[in-house]
């Protein structure tokens, strides 16, 4: 070990905080640290994780281990360092929002697609989260200490979002989305042509035991692997190799209408961490490789938008329901395939 990397690990206050933290599954193989962390950490790079090992910043069952260390099934892994976790270091950013609906108890953001909800590894600002608490003063924290956040959406995916300004509202919404009284409406372009114009998919949602960064559904004896997690899907539209569906959540799953309709044969379009980015559907033909490529082009994310939010005021009992466009980057792509669809009919 170099001398400065000695001094620095010697130098390291007693105070340690937990960054991160896995635990090895029981089907775990002997992996070293830095390749099983890399699965776990979203944005991490393997140099990063091999600077914190040899800055004594990483421990397996709680002692400091160098980044050739082997992980095996049980153990604990945990990255430590002297700092808070960034996220919980929020700055407060004059970052516009686009309100919906405001009051005294709550408001109604309408998200845009590439803004991330809380900061997080990677991303420690431009977040919502940022833009709240510059806007607001004494928003109520979450279970997770994160302030207003009743709920939230991926970064890439637009829409609606409620967040609490008191206390009061905070526990009253957080208990309307728990006990799944809310509604949340969703509009997705997914790959392929659905059998049925409706249905449900029901499948419990957890990790990937591969890779760390997805989700799956768990059936079966290995049900207990997830949490169960319920959609609710109608057809809207159909353009042959896809689909524009409506997908109301009867629970609320990391990722769930991304894993569910993959999980049934229907990923959705330009969803790159579910294979969406790739031409799952339709011809050979060099030309719609082309036409599908402008499609990713123009919607350079995956196809889906949080499109209405309903729940109980908080306050006043009123049942409150809201409702957004579409935005103009799926709307485009959707008019791309409804052409392409309707050129297709012309030419049989």
């Amino acid at each position: 070990m170099k001398e400065e990397e000695q001094n620095e690990i010697e130098q390291q206050d007693e105070t340690l905080y937990e960054h991160h933290k896995f635990e090895a599954g029981p089907g775990q193989k002997p992996l070293r640290v830095d390749k099983f962390l890399m699965n776990f950490i979203e944005n991490a790079t393997r140099n990063k994780i091999q600077k914190a090992a040899k800055t004594g910043n990483i421990y397996v069952n709680e002692e400091q281990v160098k980044q050739n260390y082997k992980v095996k099934a049980g153990d604990v892994v945990q990255v430590m360092f002297e700092h808070p976790p960034y996220e919980f270091l929020l700055t407060p950013e004059n970052i516009p929002l686009d309100i919906v609906y405001e009051d005294d108890t709550l408001l109604v953001v309408n998200k845009p697609a590439g803004m991330v909800v809380h900061p997080g590894h990677g991303n420690y600002s431009g977040t919502l989260i940022n833009a709240l608490v510059y806007h607001f003063e004494n928003l109520p924290n979450n279970s997770s200490d994160r302030p207003g956040l009743v709920h939230r959406i991926d970064k890439d995916t637009s829409g609606l979002l409620v967040i609490a300004k008191t206390e009061e509202a905070m526990a009253h919404l957080s208990k309307q989305f728990f006990d799944k009284t809310s509604e949340r409406e969703y509009v997705a372009l997914v790959w392929g042509n659905l059998e049925e114009d409706e249905g449900t998919v029901e499948g419990n949602i957890g990790r990937h035991p591969k890779n760390r960064l997805q989700n799956t559904v768990y059936e079966g004896d290995e049900a207990e692997k997830g949490k169960p997690a319920v959609t609710h899907y109608k057809v809207l539209e159909r353009f042959g190799y896809v689909t524009l569906v409506s997908c109301k959540l009867e629970t609320g799953r990391t990722h769930q209408i991304r894993v569910h309709m993959k999980h049934i044969g229907h990923t959705l379009f330009n969803d790159e961490r579910y294979g969406g980015e790739k031409i799952l559907k339709g011809t050979t033909f060099s030309k719609y490789k082309q036409f599908v490529d402008n499609c990713f082009k123009i919607l350079p994310r995956q196809a889906l938008h949080a499109k209405t939010l309903g729940f109980i005021h908080p306050k006043t009992g009123e049942a409150m329901s809201f409702n957004t466009e579409i935005p103009e980057d799926i709307q485009a792509c959707i008019e791309k395939w409804r052409n392409y669809a309707k050129n297709q009919k012309e030419v049989l």
